[in-house]
């Protein structure tokens, strides 16, 4: 058992090496919190220790099933290009909300007032795909459209969220500082994906790796969404096996 546990750890970090997770950014961009993380320098670009961040994602993994298995909504946040699409799959995969483009302030901290907001965008799709909004005129129904255009993009993948998730998934916490820094205020659990120039203090499940490289982002999110997905199955087995063993 301790064998096989090796040997997979062994192929996960060689494909992590095989993504780039290793390649941080210059020693003039990290962030103290990072130095822990750091196994060396190669061209003037600080290379990521990938067994730490072996044990940081075993950590998160762990962390995120149990997410699943007490069925917690998960919060995924990526506006950078070369994630945005990836984070967003990956959330929708598992049936959670996501961010794509750029976080909205107050989204955690005034959540009540983004709830009308997001409220109001169900509101009128289910009016426009029900043909309601029919009775007004062309150029009501073209300002509805525009509102409605504005709303999907600030809020369309935060459709059906009704409260505050339990925990978010961050893609480059430096990136996402504002979203990072409510979500602490907020009580809200933060995992991310973060690369050498990143602050990692507030991060209860950091995972030191590149978060630039599109390989590198899919290795990591899949994982994490991986780990939420077998959390919900195994409370679906024990929901089962519960059932069956009442009616015996």
């Amino acid at each position: 058992m301790i064998e096989n546990k090796i040997v997979n750890q062994d192929l996960l970090i060689e494909d992590m090496f095989n993504a780039g997770a290793h390649i941080g950014f210059s020693r003039s961009r990290r962030h103290p919190s990072i130095q822990p993380f750091i196994f060396g320098v190669k061209n003037k670009t600080e290379i990521i220790n990938l067994e730490k961040t072996a044990v940081q994602l075993s950590v998160a993994k762990k962390a995120m099933e149990v997410l699943g298995m007490n069925n917690k909504t998960i919060l995924f946040i990526g506006t950078k290009n070369e994630g945005k699409d990836i984070v967003k799959q990956a959330a929708m995969s598992i049936g959670m909300p996501y961010i794509e483009n750029r976080w909205v302030g107050g989204t955690f901290t005034n959540f009540t007032e983004i709830k009308k907001r997001i409220e109001r965008l169900e509101k009128l799709l289910d009016e426009r795909e029900k043909g309601v909004l029919q009775k007004y005129t062309k150029k009501e129904r073209l300002m509805i459209d525009r509102d409605i255009e504005c709303l999907q993009r600030k809020f369309g993948g935060l459709i059906g969220m009704k409260e505050l998730p339990s925990a978010v998934f961050v893609l480059d916490v430096r990136k996402e500082d504002i979203a990072t820094t409510e979500a602490v205020e907020a009580n809200v659990t933060v995992f991310s994906l973060s690369s050498s120039d990143c602050d990692i203090r507030d991060v209860a499940y950091p995972v030191v790796a590149n978060d630039t490289a599109i390989l590198s982002i899919e290795l990591f999110v899949s994982q994490i969404a991986g780990a939420y997905k077998r959390g919900r199955s195994k409370a679906a087995e024990k929901s089962e096996t519960e059932k069956t063993n009442i009616v015996k």
